[in-house]
Order: structure tokens, then sequence, then C-alpha cells
């Protein structure tokens, strides 16, 4: 079993020790950091960030991360409108000049299956950064990182994931990785219209996880450990009467959070519309900022895992 070459789904992620080995990289990268003494590792290397969808944190980090490392950038916003895109160029014909260029393509496009199809022709590695509806495996792995950080453990924790579980990619990966883990409870938080898929709750069942599905927030704030909130995914319904139907459905305030356990921890994907008040910001459980910087060092020991061939790779 050789090293990972694309990281397109985190069902590609063999096991829990695989996950350690990267938290104890990032760690690392995060000290050195601190102290100044980052290793260019990737001097030389060059990073692609192809986005057909708006993006700034996955972007920005990423593009920092290899930077941090030695490694350069090349990199286009909103390339569906400006790239040649425009001009009918398809999806693979993109990636193969692209690859011509970089050492390895940060991907984030509207269509789901859309990374696959990247790196089904690529020479050089694809990191799928969204695909649609589909998954984002890097918010994932960085979202289990902080879980960890945060509560000094992942199993045996109550975990509720509140918002739009229908469209919402970052949940659909990260419950790919949480079922690797055991005395888990998931919460399934969502308005009827956004219930999560029967592909990911037949995950969940395979793999023994508890779970429940639940309307009302408010039942189960004392018992949750980690509150995982998520925007309604705006740009993924047909309409905007759709939107404004489930809009604003949950909304984390200071009369909220008062039912949360006092060692639990609000997470946030972000960027967040309403569904979070900034009353919130100066809670001590509010951990969505610190999830954000620890994206920046998991996306590190990522790229400098993923070139040095430390990644063990399960095939899809």
């Amino acid at each position: 079993m050789g090293g990972l070459k694309h990281i397109i789904s985190t069902k590609q992620f063999l096991d829990t020790s695989i996950l350690e080995n990267l938290f104890l990289v990032a760690n690392q990268m995060e000290n050195e950091d601190k102290n100044k003494k980052i290793k260019q590792t990737l001097k030389g290397k060059i990073l692609a960030s192809l986005f057909y969808e708006p993006s700034t944190r996955t972007r920005f980090s990423f593009e920092v991360a290899i930077q941090k490392l030695g490694g350069k950038v090349i990199t286009t916003e909103s390339a569906s409108h400006f790239s040649s895109v425009t001009k009918g160029e398809s999806l693979q014909d993109t990636i193969k000049i692209l690859q011509e260029y970089a050492d390895v393509i940060i991907l984030r496009h509207n269509k789901e299956g859309s990374a696959q199809i990247a790196a089904d022709v690529s020479s050089v590695p694809i990191i799928n950064a969204g695909d649609g509806a589909g998954e984002h495996p890097t918010q994932a792995l960085l979202d289990i990182y902080t879980i960890k950080k945060e509560k000094g453990k992942i199993n045996d924790l109550n975990i509720a994931l509140v918002g739009d579980l229908l469209y919402g990619r970052t949940v659909h990966s990260l419950l790919n990785l949480l079922s690797l883990y055991s005395a888990i409870k998931i919460y399934l938080v969502s308005p009827p219209e956004l219930k999560l898929p029967q592909k990911y709750k037949d995950v969940l069942i395979q793999e023994n996880i508890q779970f429940e599905e639940v309307e009302d927030i408010k039942k189960i704030l004392n018992k949750i450990d980690v509150i995982y909130v998520t925007r309604i995914q705006r740009e993924r319904f047909l309409s905007q009467k759709e939107y404004e139907q489930v809009k604003g459905s949950y909304i984390i305030n200071k009369e909220v959070i008062k039912s949360l356990k006092e060692d639990a921890i609000i997470m946030h994907p972000l960027p967040r519309v309403d569904e979070i008040s900034p009353e919130v910001d100066d809670d001590k459980r509010a951990a969505y900022f610190r999830q954000a910087r620890n994206g920046l060092y998991l996306r590190m020991a990522l790229l400098h895992m993923l070139f040095n061939g430390e990644l063990k790779q399960r095939r899809l």
C-alpha cells in the first residue's frame, strides 16, 4: 500500500493512526512557526490554486502553507469567470495544462465528482478543496484536529452537526472521519428539507456509530461536547424562495448557549451568515477562529507528508 497521490475524499484515510501522525506533524509545524524555525522542505515546489467557487480560508491557508515551507504559488480567483473556461475549455484540459506548470493543484469546483475527474487525468497531485455538495476533505481533517486539540480526545464524545446537512460538504467529509472513532454519538440537527443524505447515514450504520436525527436543538444542548454549526448553502438552492424558507433555522446566540456545557466547544467551518451571533465570539467555548488557524498548520503538514510519501492510501 503506497503513499497517497491525490486527496479526493476522507474515505481514503485508513485509520486513526494515520490521522494521529498528521496531527503530530501539524503540531510540529505550529511550534516551528512560533519559533521561526520552519524547515524549507518544499523549496522549489509550485502550488496552483484553481478555484471555480469563492474561497478565503482554504485558498489562503494553502497558499500560505506552501510558501512557509519554501514553495511558490500560481493562482486564479473565480476561475469560472477569469480563465479559459469562459471560452469553453473543459476541466480536463485545464488540468492537463496546469500540470505542466505546477507540482500540486488545489481544486475547488461547483460540481460533485469534479475532483475525481481532475485526478483521473492529472500527473501531479490533486487536492479536493470542495466539489459541489460532495466533500471537502482537508476541512474535515482540520476539524478533527481541532476537536483533538480542544477536547484532548475524539472518542467518547457527543457531537451535534447543525444546519445544512443535505448540501454541507464539510459535514459529509467529517462524518467519514468520525466513523473511525468509538463511543461517540452524533446528533444530526437540521430542518426536514436539509436532512443528511441516506448514503452518509449508511456509513454510520455500517460502522456502528450511534446517531439521532433532531429538529429542535434546544432539547439536546446540555448533552453536547462539540457543536458543529454550518451555514445554509444558498448557492445550492434552485430558487431564492426555497432558500428563504430554511434560512435562519438555527441561530446560536448567548441565550442558546446558556444550556451548553461549560467545557463544550462551538465549531464552524466558516464563513458564517447569521447562524452564529457575533456576541458568541468572546465566549471561551467559541473555537471557530482557532479552528481556522489550525487549518494553516494542518495543511502545511498535509503538503509536507504528501510530497514525502508519508500518507498511506485506501483506494476508493
